[in-house]
């Protein structure tokens, strides 16, 4: 019993330091940028901002560290300041974490105004894109 006793010491010595390590990511995100370019497409009254990554985007949202997230989000405004409105962010962010994941390779992450904000639970149930499906143009 006593033996026992100092097997499950020692594994409990070994084992709680690694319970309270830092985690290290399984790969660092690349480096930006991480938008290519965006443009403007309309249809009727309805607008469409289309995001294209670069393959450094791509790959990085797959590691989808807040800093990265962050990092996009300013190119994307940097390119287009006017992309700051309402339920825009949440959008991006949404197509940032799950588009590779999805529909790897997709053209470009396409984020809409006229989409009403909703909760996260309802913006990824909704595929990035709530109020209707994917836009016509």
């Amino acid at each position: 019993m006593r033996d026992l006793r100092f097997v499950a010491a020692a594994v409990v010595t070994a084992l709680v330091p690694l319970a309270f390590a830092p985690v290290a990511p399984a790969s660092p995100a690349p480096a930006p940028p991480y938008v290519d370019h965006v443009e403007w497409a309309k249809f009727g009254d309805l607008s469409s901002l289309r995001v294209y990554p670069t393959a450094a985007g791509r790959q990085a949202s797959l590691v989808a560290t807040v800093d990265t997230e962050a990092a996009a989000w300013q190119e994307v405004l940097a390119l287009s300041p006017d992309a700051a409105m309402p339920g825009m962010y949440e959008q991006f962010i949404c197509h940032w974490q799950l588009a590779e994941l999805g529909r790897p390779g997709k053209t470009s992450w396409n984020l809409e105004p006229w989409r009403p904000e909703v909760d996260d639970n309802t913006l990824i149930a909704t595929g990035c894109n709530p109020g209707g499906t994917e836009e016509p143009f």
